[in-house]
């Protein structure tokens, strides 16, 4: 579905992302994981087309995507919420997500609208102005929301855990696991939390100052001496 290859970004001197490459298939939930600073939101706005690469190509169900501007590259099926949720400013929850269904679907369906309040758990707070009337925890699940108002096939996840404590997180992972099967959603989540990502996650990926490091189950890179050198300093002895 999604592939990379050798993928480079540079903001003047500074090598943000060095040749990275992977696939993504279909249905898959990947983990992307790394210390701060290892340019996993820069490579999530590499594959939105907030940044585009110095070099390298990225190809969403086989079109070559890397010149495609964000509203294109939504309309063919790529999604993506922010670590820091960015709602409308006085707009409605349900207007929130009708903008994002237009620039994303090119259609106004309220229908669909309806269906993703319903299962977010945001019917309630539908018309609320979103950005002033509500909790972290609503916020985080109307990013997914909008997200998912474009009809997404791959859906990128910036840190939506982060902030919550622990039965909250654990309420969020079940309904992500929800929406993986409801909607046979392939997924890739930026997430520091071991656990999220072994509970979550079929594979993982960490970058290290750009660089990937590591390619495997959970249990194998949070293993591998590499991993656990970027994230302490040291190797295990």
């Amino acid at each position: 579905m999604l592939r990379l290859e050798g993928v480079t970004v540079r903001f003047g001197g500074l090598v943000a992302l060095k040749d990275v490459g992977f696939d993504v298939g279909p249905g898959e939930i990947l983990g992307l994981v790394g210390p701060n600073g290892a340019g996993k939101t820069t490579l999530f706005n590499t594959i939105s087309g907030l940044v585009r690469p110095r070099s390298g190509r990225i190809l969403f169900r086989e079109s070559e995507i890397g010149r495609l501007p964000l509203h294109a590259r939504a309309r063919l099926g790529l999604g993506r919420t922010f670590q820091i949720p960015q709602p409308m400013h006085h707009l409605t929850v349900r207007e929130n997500l009708t903008v994002a269904q237009v620039f994303g679907a090119r259609i106004a369906d309220p229908a669909r609208i309806d269906e993703i309040l319903e299962v977010m758990e945001l019917a309630d707070h539908a018309e609320r102005d979103a950005a002033t009337e509500l909790a972290l925890q609503e916020l985080k699940r109307l990013e997914i929301a909008k997200a998912l108002a474009t009809d997404p096939e791959l859906l990128l996840l910036d840190e939506v855990l982060a902030g919550l404590e622990s039965q909250a997180k654990r309420r969020f992972i079940a309904k992500l696991c929800e929406l993986h099967e409801r909607y046979k959603l392939a997924i890739i989540i930026v997430e520091h939390d071991i656990e999220t990502i072994s509970t979550l996650c079929s594979r993982a990926i960490v970058l290290n100052f750009g660089e990937m490091i590591a390619d495997g189950t959970p249990a194998e890179v949070f293993r591998d001496p590499a991993v656990v050198e970027s994230y302490t300093g040291a190797a295990d002895a």
